[in-house]
């Protein structure tokens, strides 16, 4: 093991032990992308997810948004990927991405495709008898997702680590909380991890691309800047806002 793959379990367990994100019997699933990030979280559950609870099941389910003329070849590489890490899965294949980008979509389309794909997963948990469905969203989405919900929601929010949804019949749980996205690209170059495209026609033109890239040129300007907000979301005075 690596010292960078150790450096990944340590936070990984911090977030899980803090936030008691799982327990005895759980049965997990475990969203995939094709993106580093979700495939990363794979690779390091797949390794480490057996040493929090007992009698654990993990299901990694892959959604895929129909872009293009390469689903095939997509669900391919990420049917070969889980199947290198011995994880059980699940392939959905779907037109979610074309119709969200559709002339029958009068919302945004980045949005509706969203949420189409967050209501199958949960439909698959359900037909898959899973209680905990894993995201793999990291320190710096936390973060953008805060000053996204300031600029354009006119709230002070953002992804939490562990939350109860449908009267708590279902936990969404974020284990890769205070894991950096620079660190998680560079574990999965030293994993040589496949990285699979959507090719979405909107990718790289979203409010979140936007922020992200506005927060490392405030990074480059002052450094720990990032750290620092992530920080302040623990450090909260109440009696200072209005």
């Amino acid at each position: 093991m690596t010292r960078l793959h150790k450096t990944l379990n340590a936070r990984l367990d911090k977030a899980v032990l803090e936030y008691n994100m799982l327990q005895e019997n759980d049965s997990l699933l475990v969203a995939i992308s094709g993106g580093a990030d979700s495939m990363a979280l794979i690779d390091l559950l797949s390794l480490h997810v057996w040493h929090y609870a007992n009698n654990l099941t993990m299901t990694a389910v892959y959604i895929d948004l129909g872009f293009g003329d390469v689903a095939d070849e997509r669900c391919a590489k990420i049917r070969t990927y889980l199947d290198r890490l011995r994880v059980h899965h699940k392939i959905v294949r779907t037109d979610i991405g074309p119709y969200a980008h559709s002339d029958a979509n009068r919302e945004r389309p980045c949005f509706l495709c969203s949420r189409l794909k967050r209501k199958r997963l949960f439909e698959t948990a359900e037909e898959l008898g899973c209680n905990k469905i894993v995201f793999g969203h990291h320190k710096d989405d936390i973060i953008e997702t805060l000053i996204i919900n300031m600029v354009w929601g006119r709230e002070i929010s953002t992804m939490i680590p562990k939350l109860a949804v449908f009267q708590g019949r279902y936990h969404v749980l974020r284990p890769m909380v205070y894991i950096e996205e620079d660190l998680i690209k560079k574990y999965c170059a030293e994993r040589h991890t496949p990285i699979v495209d959507q090719a979405c026609p909107t990718d790289g033109q979203s409010k979140r691309q936007f922020i992200k890239e506005w927060l490392n040129e405030l990074e480059g300007e002052i450094k720990g800047a990032k750290e620092n907000i992530f920080a302040s979301m623990k450090r909260v005075k109440t009696d200072y806002l209005l």
